[in-house]
């Protein structure tokens, strides 16, 4: 193939135009000590610092790099892709300690993973000459550098370690087919075929114990667990319930089989020590147990529902009868005679009319009368590791219902539905469709699982129909093919191709061509977990190319997200992208021959493509064998009709090669979530998702934030006709000016006629441009004691009372405190903005509602739409999940699925706030408070936040305080980031440390839940940060917030030690308590284990590999160890896998040391002033976040205010498919 230089130039190379800068990465133990300093860290200058942490902290190869390498020889391969080796000689001259370390520059990983991609190009024959080769490598250099684009995690762990630094090992057990030969292949080695894989599809036979059967699944899926990657498996091949055995017997049926899987998943979750992926089960709608898979999970959470009421009710009613039995004043044989015990006979009466079986109250009278007066009877709870949850089945994976037209039709006609034995193919039962589907709406709607896999849609597109259906998918549903076949994905940033008011198109055409050829030859080189897979995957050969950003791009283009123009230019990208994938992948068969499955597909491949092309031409009609016509791109709506030409041309030139020479890829492109690789893209938004907010958190070199406006608002703003100084207004509007200056209703003037002098005013102004709230500032830690009760005349104990609001005592009134505070800190929404129109708030709409004052906020309606505009140019699908409010009904789950399906949309999951089963923490929280009750029934979002909030204050920190004064943190302080997925939400909590390594403050940021919920989270870590800054002890939260239920909660991925989690704040305590108090009691798995970028076992798993090693050479290997990991971040064991630190979590409130109890009162507040916000100038209270920095799978890696919240936009972490 030829590679023609778009960005680089032969002369200069990959990075001759760019420039480099400098930073520092740390990581320390729980006591302060550092362990693990990574200085002169060299990354390309335009990256912000999150950025460069996540490279450094998590891609870079931490040990084995020699610090000399020599090239080796290789007959027939450019000199420039000769692999390198240590040099042992030149080693030898250098001391021990310096001869072996890590990677230190950025430029090394580009270089390693362009490096290994190259060289196997080359091998395999993907360049004519070496100026191609050249040319190529350059060119993936120079995008990676400057973040274009990006290939899923596996890849930056594995590949280019052989090649770069002769790193190797024993092999895992992996297989992989030669190239040359077209065999497959035992791998030799660990490494020199590198695993860039993450998403699998698995088959099941119906059998039990033989190869490929169910039991062996078990297996299957527990070596791919181990290792942290995610696995899909439809079940509908088994037999039903009752359904004959050829031995004779009935089948025990679906259910029963995939409860043992789930206890086999959860026993490997709970053992394991990697990250976890998601598990996704498949039933077929015509099985003949589904609907006893629809209902599975809503079935199993009122079994803990009951066991949680029934438990307490039997301690209440029983210890009842006891204390009746204890109040009687007689003898004991009328103490314990109901006849002659009034209280004892209504306390018996109760008990049976509560459903007290009546043995136990016979068991209560026997015990009274042998001596005991109480009854320790075991009671429930709903904490996800609690005895109610460990006794039911479904908790560990994700559930679908693959659903036909023909299945929906009948839903339409209410017509009857058969379910069919999967043994003879007859009829096993017949019901109404209609009631099928009201099944799947309820259980969606209750607890947010199934999802729904449109079946016939999917094989409609599907290039490979001989070798039989599409039946499942890998676990986030965006990779759908044939079963045992496995999947790479790599997504660009579409941000980055725009530039001067205008989308880079042709830059944008060689990035997706180019990273076409970079995913194939990543089939070539790869090795894989099982011969099945690597077998297929070798013949289908299925990319995963993808794109993140659509948000951050439409936002700046100054288009809505939910416009026909929005939906016109990503469906254009979208064509553009995958015509030019297919077209890329029919040169690469002219070359190097068709996949080895084409043949037998060509037909159906072809008509496949026309489709595509038949949709890329906006039209209505003319498909070929399609019930559910695909949104054609628009036309008439797109404003730039570049795209549209270009994206026609890539189609014709696709299917033009197509005949001509083949495919060398059965699939080209899907919407995958991107998780840590957008962060380091720096990107706004993932793939399909809109933006999360309007103001962003900016993360400081040196550590802090300061508060921006989303950079794409400017451009939106300019792009729309707002002048400069309309635009400062605007942006001031959402930002705030930092100053009381102007500030209507409090400033300067106001200030003087309190007594204000110009020195306080001056204190004032100094700690204002870092206050969350206004009220943060005006205590006696800014103002001075003495100023305070000698000026203002504020008694000393009044100062110190936390329900003293010194704003509201100048005699401020709460609207003129809310009027200064806007203009001060910003409303952190546009509506209302001054000079902005109405007609232009369709462009700043974002997922969920901004700033206290935000009403508008996009639909369900918008987010499917925006899906189907991009479906019809995507291989596979699109992997995304539709939040719906609290108060959606199930009619509205069904109407969501069934607009997809009009749509040509493949797949879609639902996830309504607050569905699945819990017991929220307001419930605790609320007891015996009528009015709090009364706000989280009926209050909005912001007032049921602000009442939570309060409440925690009142459990922790008002009644806890033990300090007189706040223990100031370090300036410059350290600590540790930890991303996982609760329940399939992102959470990222970072610890902050002082100088001892004790902790004095946490962030918590999330995303996908509703602005209350956030807003309660986020102001929850303003309370803990203070309350630990006033000497709370740690075992006090860790007491009192463990256990504690609502969701999100359920199965934990990412985190070594906690797999399983009741909420976020049962994560987050339980996360805390064994990292810094070593409580292991509270984890599920004892902190102990291998690396990340360790290899799947294969077929020598547990085998030992390697011989014992020497009492001199272990306690050098833990010399090693220390100089490079941080025992507080590894909980003082064998690192699991690093994770992300000074890039931090961004978003939560962190307080440093100025902020009083006080302060954290008004803050959990909000809007709403009950307690003094006291803050000295210094003080640092700040929403933490990223600055408009995509992330692949959220759509954000910033965390920003939402309402009174914060919304992480952030991934951080791969969950096995990016």
């Amino acid at each position: 193939m030829r590679i023609d230089r778009k960005f680089t130039r032969d002369a200069k190379g990959a990075y001759g135009d760019l420039e480099f800068a400098t930073t520092t990465s740390e990581i320390r133990n729980p006591d302060g000590t550092i362990v693990f300093r990574l200085e002169g860290l060299e990354v390309p200058a335009g990256w912000s610092q999150v950025a460069s942490d996540v490279l450094a902290q998590k891609y870079f190869r931490k040990a084995g790099v020699a610090a000399k390498l020599r090239k080796v020889r290789e007959k027939g391969v450019p000199e420039f892709l000769w692999r390198s080796v240590p040099d042992e000689d030149a080693l030898a001259e250098l001391p021990e300690d310096e001869r072996f370390g890590g990677e230190v520059k950025a430029t090394q990983v580009f270089d390693r993973l362009a490096g290994a991609w190259a060289y196997w190009g080359w091998k395999g024959g993907y360049f004519t000459k070496e100026a191609d080769a050249r040319a190529y490598f350059d060119e993936m250099r120079y995008m990676l550098a400057t973040q274009r684009a990006a290939p899923n995690s596996p890849q930056w762990f594995n590949t280019g370690l052989h090649w770069a630094y002769g790193i190797d090992g024993p092999s895992q057990g992996h297989f992989y087919v030669d190239h040359k030969t077209g065999k497959l292949t035992k791998s030799a080695s660990a490494y020199e075929h590198p695993q860039p894989h993450a998403c699998f599809i698995q088959s099941v036979a119906d059998d039990l114990v033989n190869e490929g059967g169910i039991m062996d699944l078990w297996v299957r899926e527990a070596r791919l667990f181990k290792y942290g990657s995610g696995t899909g498996t439809n079940f509908s091949s088994l037999r039903g319930e009752g359904e004959a055995l050829s031995g004779g017997g009935r089948s025990s049926g679906l259910m029963g089989f995939l409860k043992i899987g789930d206890r086999a998943a959860g026993a490997i979750k709970s053992g394991g020590t990697t990250r976890r992926a998601a598990k996704m089960v498949i039933c077929d709608a015509d099985h003949p147990d589904v609907e006893q898979f629809i209902n599975w999970k809503v079935i199993e959470e009122q079994k803990v529902a009951s066991l949680v009421a029934g438990s307490k009710s039997h301690e209440a009613r029983l210890n009842e009868i006891f204390a009746a039995i204890r109040g009687w004043d007689g003898s004991l044989e009328d103490a314990v005679d109901p006849k002659a015990n009034e209280a004892l006979k209504s306390a018996v009466k109760a008990a049976k009319k509560a459903a007290i079986p009546e043995t136990y109250v016979k068991r209560v009278l026997d015990y009274a009368k042998q001596g005991y007066d109480s009854i320790e009877f075991p009671t429930y709870d709903t904490d996800w590791d609690s005895d109610a949850y460990s006794s039911v089945s479904g908790q560990n994976s994700n559930n679908s219902v693959r659903v036909t037209d023909a299945f929906l039709q009948a839903v339409r006609d209410d017509a009857d539905w058969e379910l069919i034995r999967r043994t003879d193919g007859k009829v096993a039962k017949t019901i109404k469709a209609r009631d099928l589907w009201e099944q799947i709406g309820h259980a969606a709607w209750a607890c947010a699982d199934p999802g729904i896999q449109f079946h016939d849609t999917v094989n409609a597109w599907h290039t490979c129909p001989e070798d039989g259906a599409i039946r499942g998918s890998n676990p986030c549903s965006e990779y759908m093919f044939l079963d045992d076949t496995a999947c790479n994905l790599a997504s660009m940033n579409l941000l980055t191709f725009y530039k001067d008011g205008q989308f880079q198109a042709d830059d944008y055409i060689h990035a997706s061509r180019l990273w076409t050829v970079t995913l194939e030859i990543s089939v070539l080189m790869a090795q894989f977990p099982s011969k099945e897979i690597a077998q297929r995957s070798y013949d289908f050969r299925t990319l995963g190319l993808g794109y993140a950003n659509i948000g951050g791009l439409l936002m700046q283009m100054g288009l809505g997200y939910d416009s026909d123009e929005g939906r016109a230019i990503c469906g254009a990208l979208t064509a553009i992208m995958t015509g030019v994938s297919y077209a890329t992948s029919a040169e690469m068969a002219a070359e190097l021959g068709a996949f080895p499955g084409y043949p037998s597909n060509s037909e159906h491949m072809l008509r496949v493509i026309r489709n595509h092309r038949t949709a890329a031409y906006g039209k209505d009609k003319g498909y070929e064998k399609l019930a559910i016509k695909p949104v054609p791109l628009d036309h008439a709506n797109c404003p730039d009709a570049r795209l549209i030409e270009l994206a026609t041309q890539a189609w014709d030139k696709a299917l033009t090669l197509g005949e001509k020479h083949g495919y060398r890829n059965a699939q080209a492109t899907v919407i995958a979530p991107t998780g840590t690789i957008g962060l380091v893209m720096d990107c706004d938004t993932t793939g399909i998702e809109p933006d999360f907010a309007l103001v962003k958190f900016k993360k400081l070199a040196g550590g802090g934030y300061f508060k921006i406006i989303n950079r794409s608002v400017p451009a939106a703003l300019e792009t729309l006709g707002y002048g400069s100084a309309e635009i400062e207004e605007i942006v001031s509007y959402a930002v705030g000016h930092g100053t009381l200056g102007n500030a209507p209703g409090i400033n300067h003037t106001a200030l003087l006629g309190h007594g204000f002098g110009a020195a306080e005013i001056d204190k004032i102004e100094a700690a204002l441009p870092s206050a969350f709230d206004i009220r943060f500032v005006f205590n006696q830690w800014t103002l001075g004691e003495e100023f305070c009760t000698d000026v203002l005349g504020i008694p000393a104990a009044k100062l110190a009372d936390p329900t003293f609001d010194m704003l509201t005592s100048l005699g401020f009134t709460r609207q003129q405190i809310e009027a200064a505070n806007d203009h001060v800190c910003g409303t952190m929404t546009l509506e209302g903005a001054p000079h902005l129109k109405t007609e232009h708030y369709v462009v700043f709409d974002c997922a969920n509602p901004c700033g206290k004052k935000g009403k508008r906020y996009l639909g369900v309606e918008s987010h499917i739409t925006m899906m189907a505009a991009a479906q019809s140019f995507i291989s596979g699908a699109i992997s995304k999940t539709i939040n719906m409010a609290n108060d959606a009904t199930i009619e509205d789950c069904q109407s969501a699925y069934e607009l997809s399906w009009s749509l040509g949309v493949k797949a879609n999951a639902l996830y309504r706030d607050g569905s699945k089963l819990s017991q929220p923490l307001a419930a605790a929280l609320i007891e015996d408070d009528d009015e709090a009750e009364e706000v989280l029934t009926s209050g909005t979002p912001q007032a049921k936040a602000q009442v939570l909030a309060e409440k925690i204050v009142e459990k922790i920190i008002v009644k806890e305080v033990v300090r007189s004064h706040r223990e100031k943190l370090p300036e410059r302080r350290k600590g540790y980031t930890q991303k996982a997925i609760v329940g399939g939400h992102k959470v990222y909590l970072r610890t902050g440390e002082y100088k001892d390594g004790a902790l004095g403050e946490i962030f918590i940021d999330m995303h996908k839940e509703g602005a209350g919920f956030r807003a309660m989270m986020n102001n929850f870590a303003i309370a803990v940060s203070v309350g630990l800054q006033y000497g709370v002890p740690l075992e006090e939260f860790v007491d009192a917030f463990t256990f504690t239920r609502f969701e999100p909660a359920g199965m934990v991925q990412g985190n070594d030690s906690i797999k399983n989690a009741t909420s976020i704040l049962d994560y987050i305590f339980r996360e805390l308590a064994v990292s810094y108090l070593d409580r292991t009691d509270l984890a599920h798995v004892k902190p102990e284990g291998a690396a990340f970028d360790d290899l799947g076992g294969g077929e020598t798993e547990g085998k030992p590999n390697v011989a014992p090693v020497s009492e001199s050479a272990a306690s050098k290997s833990l010399e090693v160890l220390k100089q490079i990991s941080s025992t507080g971040y590894l909980r003082k064991r064998m690192p699991q896998e690093l994770v992300l630190l000074q890039g931090g979590g961004g978003g939560a409130v962190a307080l440093d040391a100025g902020i009083s109890v006080e302060g954290a009162v008004t803050a959990l507040e909000g809007s709403t002033a009950i307690g003094a916000i006291s803050m000295d100038a210094r003080a640092k209270a700040r929403i933490q976040g990223y600055e408009g920095d995509p992330c692949g799978e959220c759509g954000n890696y910033t965390l920003v205010r939402n309402g009174t919240c914060m919304k992480c936009n952030t991934c951080g972490g791969t969950s096995g498919c990016s």
